[in-house]
């Protein structure tokens, strides 16, 4: 109305954002002083500017996917040997949940670029290392951002399954995240555990700790066939429960929760089938054939199948098929056991990643150090300027 001075923005609250996509992922990214303390109050923002619970996310800026609805919280870091501090938040879509239990390697990919064109770390072209504290691993990860003209780099040549066209190459190096969330390896202290479902069935599984805690189990032992797609795996009701149930029991033998029912289809530990390496169809119709992979593999958490392939699941899954008599090793030929690259045939198609040993000197039972864990990834600014939520919501 005319002449009225009231400005209807006052009623919402407008926070500055930028919208990145990392890997096969995307997620707002805020600075740490730009929101509330962390708490209900943060929950409550973080869900409204997603627009969490609402399997269409209608009301904020979630793309209705699991991988789209990511937050990252980064801060200049005070701690020795870091330059930015990053706390990774996963909105969950139609549950009222916001887990910080694990990171998320693709979304850890656009922190360096992030941090770069912020001005949080000093740019140096043509190469800038990024020294990252993920605060929910309590973890150091180093990013390599290709800089020009004092801005991370976007145009490239490198290719990732999963998202479209090129970009500029990022180096991940996760070498250092070995137990993230448990301190070990083999948090159970075992290559295999047996793990009893409440209908009889008994699962062999591997449980290991890189980047993220995975428990890994071939497609075979839940009848399927390892070639399976999200949205066959996530829409049938009663093997996503048995999965759930393999993660909870999984997460109470490695001490994350003193029963297994405290979490219902949770999302750590993160869980992966794995089968042989075979030609089949992915998500986009098109054929992968058997000689490009190494295995095949399924992720799933928080009660989805995911779109491709994680980036902590595949850093975690690499380290574990260097561990003789593991699950995913078991899933791969010998011949391709030792090479320096390992390749995951996923729903979207084929993710390549790098793992060396760096000693293996008692054997193949002997627990391998690692002297290259990574990824390459590619990553993008989509966005940037302020989220709205209105004042009257749970956190006021």
């Amino acid at each position: 109305m005319a002449g009225n001075d009231f400005d209807p923005l006052d009623e919402q609250i407008a926070v500055p954002c930028v919208l990145m996509r990392g890997g096969t992922s995307k997620a707002l990214f805020f600075h740490e002083s730009a929101i509330p303390p962390a708490g209900a109050a943060r929950d409550a923002f973080l869900k409204r500017a997603m627009g969490t619970p609402d399997q269409l996310q209608i009301d904020g800026l979630g793309g209705l996917r699991l991988v789209t609805s990511k937050v990252a919280i980064i801060s200049k870091s005070t701690r020795p040997g870091a330059d930015v501090d990053y706390l990774f938040a996963q909105i969950d879509v139609e549950r009222d949940i916001v887990g910080y239990d694990g990171n998320c390697g693709n979304i850890s990919s656009a922190v360096g670029p992030f941090a770069i064109d912020e001005g949080l770390v000093d740019a140096t072209e043509p190469v800038t290392s990024v020294r990252i504290y993920n605060v929910n691993t309590d973890k150091m990860l180093v990013a390599k951002v290709q800089v020009v003209g004092g801005k991370a780099r976007v145009l490239g040549d490198c290719s990732i399954s999963g998202v479209p066209g090129t970009g500029a190459k990022i180096l991940m190096d996760y070498a250092g995240t070995v137990g993230a969330k448990t301190g070990k390896l083999l948090p159970s202290g075992q290559v295999t555990d047996t793990i009893t479902l409440e209908d009889g069935r008994r699962i062999e599984v591997t449980i290991c700790d890189v980047a993220n805690p995975c428990v890994f189990f071939s497609a075979e032992s839940l009848g399927l066939t390892g070639s399976e797609l999200p949205a066959q795996i996530s829409g049938d009701t009663a093997l996503i429960e048995t999965i759930g149930e393999i993660q909870g029991k999984a997460g109470q033998l490695i001490g994350m929760w003193p029963e297994w029912r405290a979490y219902h289809l949770p999302g750590l530990p993160l869980a992966v089938m794995v089968a042989p390496a075979e030609t089949f169809v992915d998500v986009n119709g098109e054929t992968v054939l058997d000689n490009s992979m190494d295995l095949r593999a399924r992720l799933v958490f928080l009660g989805k199948c995911h779109d491709s392939m994680a980036g902590t699941g595949s850093m975690c899954t690499a380290a574990a098929s260097r561990i003789q008599g593991s699950k995913v090793r078991q899933a791969i030929t010998s011949s391709r056991a030792a090479e320096p690259t390992l390749r995951i045939g996923h729903p979207l198609g084929v993710m390549e990643v790098k793992v060396v040993v760096e000693s293996d000197a008692d054997g193949d039972s002997a627990m391998p150090r690692f002297a290259a864990l990574g990824l390459t990834r590619t990553a993008r600014r989509l966005m940037a300027g302020e989220v709205y939520v209105p004042r009257q919501h749970p956190a006021d």
